[in-house]
């Protein structure tokens, strides 16, 4: 059965697991208010995948009278940069929510460094000299315990004043690390002496040159959770194996008691949500950057006419779970229809012209008509249409041999062009190539639709005149890969061998006048065509628009 969109006066949907969980911690008293986070690092834009995560926390601490803060997690200046922090802010306002503090885990790199300390003089941490490669085989298997690295029984004398002389930079990249001191032979791998610092001699777009230590991921994340009270730290799933790591050292630390909770991420057909990837395809010219309208991040599919509250809406049907799932992604393009269907403004432009000579028109004459800018206001704002003499009408309606059933244009046919006159087609002028490049026409002036006659005719097609009409680039996307899960790209291939090769089209198009006059701030509707949003690259001369979505889909959502 097809799930609706639910409306207001209908029955509310299912609570979530993390929206039980959130009741029940409030109806205990185990907390009071809620606290969430969304903690992005800064080393590339933002994805489909955080617009996800962005709906989750900010929606869970609206919908419970709590607060969000926005924190970085700039733990890695090697690939951090501000252009990354200034987008990330762009698009989370983009989607509809505001933060209540603009935090950093550099923040809280003096504390970190502070309970590091504190770790090594009560015995738990240690410097060691291993290599990567060396630590990493230390580690063991899951069915094979790790091994003690030679360097872990050191004093805690000893690795105080090393773990000092690492932050005053005595020593080189890789060449020490500060490692929790756990048990090497644990079940959960994490708890094999995981790293909590390594050298980086490297500037931070924060604080300089003062760090060349930096803390690692699972070391930080629960800490700066309990600094700021999060109440609830809602992560994806692969996060899981890292929970109790991270509840192992708010207790060692005897801190606020931060909790980690996980939900399954955002995978979508047809699409790649790895940062790494992504900026491979942006480096190597694949794509023309972050925010070509083909890549799924949010800048990208803004500009590709996406809306903040189709994604919204994207993010509630999709819901939360606890199991990961291939989502399709014409169920985000249902999602962008149904919200342009509603608002967008409709225009006339034809993409593959065919001219139209009326040659029952006084030369020279225009009249103007008043049309709807959305059929389902009728009574809304308008649109002035210049008509002439001179039209251009779509290629494919028209054709010579048209079978019965071919209500469009056809030699001795009739047809209503919209909002106008019924046209007859009266004769066809072709090329030496026989290719049809006039229909001469008459119209019928007493079919006017505010005559008072009405003459019905099965077909309406759109239109434009010559005179007026504007010439637009447009830009046609599809999918970016050929392949609905690209995490099934065998090992032995590159996953950039099932890049869509017509990803992009290219192709010119002439628009009613009105349509640049539009100042809605949302893509438009072609008539009878499709979705379409103007593009930055405009110019006076040439306005560039791109392909949000098709019109119609056959998709239903489930």
């Amino acid at each position: 059965m097809e799930e609706r969109l639910q409306t207001p006066s209908e029955e509310p949907r299912k609570r979530n697991f993390l929206e039980e969980i959130i009741e029940n911690d409030l109806a205990s008293g185990k907390v009071k208010s809620i606290m969430t986070r969304f903690p992005p690092e800064p080393n590339g834009y933002l994805h489909l995948g955080h617009a996800k995560s962005i709906c989750l926390n900010f929606g869970l601490a609206q919908k419970y009278g709590g607060k969000t803060n926005l924190r970085y997690d700039d733990t890695n200046p090697v690939k951090e940069d501000v252009e990354y922090v200034d987008s990330i802010k762009e698009d989370i306002k983009w989607l509809g929510f505001q933060w209540d503090k603009e935090l950093y885990a550099s923040d809280y790199f003096d504390q970190l460094y502070a309970w590091a300390e504190q770790l090594i003089e009560r015995g738990l941490a240690y410097v060691d000299d291993q290599t990567q490669e060396e630590i990493r085989a230390g580690r063991g298997t899951v069915d094979k315990p790790g091994v003690n690295s030679p360097w872990r029984d050191r004093s805690v004398e000893e690795n105080l004043r090393l773990f000092r002389e690492m932050r005053d930079g005595k020593y080189a990249d890789g060449e020490k690390v500060l490692r929790a001191k756990i048990d090497m032979a644990h079940p959960n791998m994490m708890f094999r002496d995981p790293l909590l610092y390594r050298i980086k001699h490297a500037s931070h777009h924060r604080t300089g040159d003062k760090w060349c230590i930096y803390p690692m991921y699972d070391y930080t994340h629960g800490q700066c959770d309990s600094i700021e009270h999060i109440t609830h730290s809602i992560c994806t799933l692969e996060f899981d194996v890292h929970r109790p790591l991270y509840d192992w050292f708010i207790q060692t630390l005897d801190i606020f008691p931060s909790h980690q909770y996980e939900f399954a991420r955002l995978n979508l057909t047809y699409t790649l949500m790895s940062k790494r990837k992504l900026l491979e395809l942006v480096q190597k010219g694949y794509v023309s950057g972050w925010d070509d309208p083909r890549m799924p991040t949010l800048c990208g599919v803004r500009r590709r006419g996406y809306t903040p509250e189709a994604l919204r809406m994207f993010c509630d049907k999709i819901g939360v779970s606890k199991r990961d799932q291939l989502m399709d992604i014409q169920l985000l393009e249902w999602c962008v229809r149904q919200d342009l269907n509603a608002r967008a403004n409709r225009y006339m432009v034809v993409r593959d012209p065919v001219k139209v000579t009326i040659t029952n028109w006084e030369p020279g004459r225009v009249e103007y008509f008043d049309c709807p800018l959305n059929p389902a206001d009728p009574e809304g704002a308008k649109r002035r249409v210049p008509f002439s003499g001179e039209l251009l009408i779509e290629r494919a309606d028209f054709m010579e041999d048209a079978p019965k059933k071919f209500f469009r244009l056809k030699p001795g046919g009739e047809v209503r062009l919209k909002y106008t006159y019924i046209i007859k087609c009266d004769e066809v002028v072709k090329d030496a190539e026989g290719n049809v490049v006039e229909l001469r026409c008459s119209y019928d002036p007493s079919t006017h639709p505010q005559s008072g006659e009405w003459r019905s005719v099965k077909g309406t097609i759109h239109w434009v005149s010559v005179a007026h009409a504007r010439e637009l680039e447009l830009r046609l996307y599809d999918r970016l890969f050929t392949l609905a899960d690209m995490s099934q790209v065998p090992e032995d291939r590159d996953y950039k061998e099932f890049l869509n090769p017509d990803s992009l089209v290219v192709t010119s198009g002439y628009a009613e006048p009105a349509l640049l006059e539009d100042n809605s701030g949302i893509a438009v509707q072609f008539e009878r065509d499709g979705y379409f949003v103007k593009d930055k690259d405009s110019t006076d001369e040439l306005p560039v628009f791109n392909k949000t979505t098709s019109l119609k889909d056959s998709y239903k959502p489930e």
